[in-house]
């Protein structure tokens, strides 16, 4: 009997070992707080990486399809069923996911006898002015960091992560519009996907460029919008890249000789 807490110790280390294991190499996601609202990235070979939830709500993940949506339907339920019982304008992040995603998460995680969720998210949340705006990182034993405005990258790698999310909070300086935050974004995109590392080795601006454009020929772009203009019934758009192209994909200026 004294051995069965170390024997779930070890399970639960083995578990997280295997679930990290399983999300090294997935695509990375993205979202990124502007003044004008909140952009959210993903790129995919099929499946979905980026949604909307509930209103100012949305969502971007990596991992397994089945898992992203097992949560995806979660977050959209109970933020319902707190709109019904309250109101449409009490529905919170925070209470999504300090009381339903992260205890669902974790309780899955500690139940050694059942598969756990292959999945690592980014959760949004629009507020009436950018210092109220709140990204949510959760990872897939429940565990979860809240910023207000800022930058999350989930890449399945903490270090990646951590080293991604320093470089593009230094370069986004300045960039207030989606074409040029998107465009950064894809770019380290294509350097976590080459494993290129965040250091006086990252290829120059225009080779990232370059590669970013060519990596995502036969693949699909994702790109979640949410609005803080009011022009819109909906706050949540989805974009395209050609909907940015007059920006995004205008042609590269020759070098300087």
């Amino acid at each position: 009997m004294t051995e069965e807490p170390y024997r779930w110790l070890e399970a639960i280390g083995n578990r997280r070992e295997y679930v990290s294991e399983q999300l090294k190499g997935g695509s990375p996601v993205f979202a990124a707080c502007l003044p004008s609202g909140i952009l959210l990235l993903g790129v995919g070979g099929g499946s979905s990486k980026v949604f909307e939830l509930f209103d100012r709500h949305a969502m971007a993940g990596l991992g397994h399809p089945a898992d992203i949506e097992k949560l995806r339907q979660a977050a959209i339920d109970a933020a319902h069923v707190e709109a019904f019982t309250r109101a449409p304008e009490d529905v919170s992040l925070r209470r999504l996911v300090s009381f339903g995603l992260s205890p669902q998460l974790k309780t899955s995680f500690e139940q050694i006898f059942s598969a756990p969720y292959l999945i690592e998210l980014v959760l949004a949340e629009l507020g009436p002015h950018p210092d109220h705006d709140l990204l949510v990182r959760l990872r897939f034993d429940g565990s979860f960091q809240s910023q207000s405005n800022g930058v999350v990258v989930v890449a399945g790698e903490l270090d990646v992560e951590h080293a991604a999310k320093d470089w593009i909070t230094r370069n986004m300086a300045g960039k207030t519009s989606r074409p040029e935050a998107a465009d950064l974004l894809l770019q380290a995109w294509w350097c976590i996907t080459e494993k290129k590392t965040f250091d006086d080795s990252l290829p120059p601006e225009s080779a990232r460029r370059e590669g970013w454009r060519a990596a995502v020929i036969g693949r699909t772009v994702e790109l979640g919008w949410l609005s803080r203009d009011g022009k819109r019934a909906a706050l949540y758009e989805p974009l395209t890249l050609q909907q940015l192209e007059g920006e995004i994909l205008r042609p590269l200026p020759n070098p300087t000789p």
